[in-house]
């Protein structure tokens, strides 16, 4: 009993028999699913994460949303929490995405639900969907990082990118300033014709220099050898 007792702090006796020990576990046991505290060097590395969260573009975020989905998706309570609540189950994410497109939406159905896995299957339709748009897999978040609430800040910069292709796509359906995201470098293609391109090959480049006028009069390599 003693081992266990030190091995089992959080036990709670709650009837002592002379014959047997009654003992209550709590229903959050060792090895159970939802996850407690980070400690040590798990704490450091997710309070690095957290220092990323920028506060000012949450605000310019909430606003660009609003504007672009309408009065109806609401708004979150101020800081981390709150916007990860507001986000969490997906839906707000999937109005958005399907406000960007112009013909057919892309996320057919959109449903509230309070079970976690269609929550975590919205939020994989709205990415999927953020994809299609052209968002980049590198400034694509993971579903963790909204749902658990682990990357705040990745959150937050996927939907910049989202902001900015619409603002360079300018298809006419961005809704909000267009100071609020960077627009986006676009391609420059260029088609030459056969000509052009072998008329491209005999011509040197400013950087290699020119041969034009060069000899080897005046030159000397060094001193000669003296023969004694």
């Amino acid at each position: 009993c003693p081992t266990f007792f030190k091995q089992f702090s959080f036990v709670s006796v709650l009837s002592v028999n002379p014959r047997l020990l009654h003992f209550t576990l709590p229903t959050q046991g060792v090895g159970m699913a939802n996850k407690g505290p980070s400690f040590g060097l798990s704490r450091q590395v997710q309070d690095k994460i957290d220092s990323k969260y920028d506060p000012e573009l949450e605000q310019i975020l909430v606003e660009w949303i609003n504007r672009q989905c309408g009065s109806g998706v609401g708004r979150p309570e101020a800081g981390k929490i709150g916007f990860q609540t507001w986000l969490k189950d997906g839906c707000v994410l999937s109005e958005l995405i399907n406000s960007l497109f112009p013909g057919e939406k892309p996320v057919k159905k959109i449903q509230s639900s309070s079970m976690a896995f269609k929550q975590m299957e919205q939020i994989s339709q709205f990415l999927n969907a953020a994809e299609k748009y052209g968002v980049t897999k590198t400034d694509m978040f993971q579903t963790v990082d909204l749902w658990e609430g682990k990357d705040l800040a990745a959150v937050q910069r996927t939907l910049s990118a989202l902001g900015s292709l619409a603002v360079t796509k300018d298809e006419g359906t961005y809704n909000g300033d267009p100071n609020w995201f960077f627009k986006k470098a676009q391609e420059n293609k260029r088609d030459f014709s056969d000509d052009q391109l072998k008329a491209g090959k005999n011509v040197i480049g400013l950087q290699m220099g020119s041969n034009k006028g060069a000899s080897q009069e005046g030159m000397s390599y060094g001193r000669p050898r003296q023969i004694l």
